[in-house]
């Protein structure tokens, strides 16, 4: 049962960026902010808060039903929450506008670190973080390697930022279908991804195995694809695009390995899904990654495509090695939940108000 705090009084409001939270299509970012949202919603009746989107997506917003204590309100600078005892910007900025207390979100910074965007975005996205760093009472990095990037890259005090990982997502399997010689990959087509590479090590896996690349494109993209029709495994690599949930759900169900190379990630939330599908996974040694997958993954150096490959080649040949690898997963990912989180979301909430 999740710790319900009775402030003193007319409860204060308390204000966030729920701007990210709307559409059907929703990024890490828009999933972590939809389970924080209605999480704290529902975890305490008694507050009051306020949803604020940005006027591109509030309109967007009128459809949707909001819980009883909550308000929607809209950002449009210089107007906002102003007047909020505290702002949490969910996603690394906060309204240019005064604020009684705030709170930020940091995701990741590798905008700030990789060739992963237009040089314009990255100009504009490191604006954004060192001003909205600067301003915030408290920050929250989803891992401890964000806060290690929030610390160095920002010049944050550590004593300011808090961890507060993420939780994985409820998919509903759906029930009897067979696992097939599928490795999965999920998220966007883009560099960061490392989807060559993992193209390229894929070439080198039996024949009967098969790729799934699920994920809408990002940057980076048509190099990508021109890759992957270049590959000598092209009739085998099946690029699906975004997928709801429902149909992940059935990937999830389908795969036998879950690859996840990825150069950079600020947390991983495909890995948490795909321990709770009961999947063994490849993924990276570095960045958030480790910490995510614990002892639950074969870990390897993500440029180094010898090192992917053999991985998946070990995989694909040891059925031993893919259950112990599913058995961790499911323990592992089991330590990450939503209500973990909201829970310590709101214990920065409390600290910054000074309610002990």
């Amino acid at each position: 049962m999740p710790i319900r705090v009775r402030f003193p009084g007319d409860s204060p409001r308390i204000a966030l960026d729920a701007t990210y939270s709307i559409g059907d299509e929703l990024s890490g970012v828009g999933l972590y902010s939809r389970e924080i949202l209605l999480g704290l919603a529902a975890a305490h009746p008694e507050a009051r808060l306020e949803f604020y989107y940005r006027i591109h997506r509030f309109f967007g917003s009128l459809s949707l039903a909001l819980p009883s204590n909550v308000r929607r309100r809209l950002v449009a600078e210089p107007l906002g929450p102003r007047w909020a005892a505290l702002f949490h910007g969910l996603n690394q900025r906060l309204p240019r506008i005064p604020l009684r207390r705030a709170i930020v979100t940091f995701h990741d910074l590798f905008v700030m670190t990789g060739e992963y965007s237009t040089a314009e975005f990255r100009a504009r996205f490191t604006e954004q973080a060192r001003e909205a760093a600067g301003r915030a009472d408290a920050i929250v990095a989803v891992s401890a390697f964000t806060k290690s990037q929030v610390v160095s890259l920002l010049g944050v005090d550590p004593a300011k930022v808090r961890v507060v990982h993420h939780g994985t997502r409820k998919l509903a399997l759906p029930a009897g279908v067979r696992r097939e010689q599928v490795i999965l990959n999920v998220g966007a087509i883009q560099k960061r991804k490392n989807i060559a590479r993992l193209v390229e090590a894929f070439e080198t896996v039996d024949s009967a195995w098969k790729l799934v690349l699920a994920g809408a494109s990002g940057y980076g993209a048509p190099e990508i694809l021109e890759r992957i029709e270049r590959s000598r495994a092209r009739e085998r690599v099946s690029v699906v695009g975004y997928v709801s949930p429902s149909e992940l759900a059935n990937w999830y169900a389908k795969a036998m390995i879950f690859a996840f190379p990825s150069l950079d990630e600020g947390f991983g939330m495909p890995l948490l899904e795909a321990m709770a599908a009961e999947i063994p996974i490849v993924t990276s040694s570095r960045s958030a990654l480790p910490e995510v997958a614990g002892d639950a993954a074969l870990l390897v150096d993500p440029e180094n495509t010898e090192a992917l490959g053999a991985a998946l080649r070990r995989l694909t040949q040891d059925s031993d090695l893919r259950r112990d690898l599913s058995h961790r997963g499911v323990a592992q990912a089991r330590l990450f939940s939503w209500e973990k989180a909201v829970r310590e979301t709101w214990d920065v909430y409390r600290e910054v108000l000074g309610l002990g």
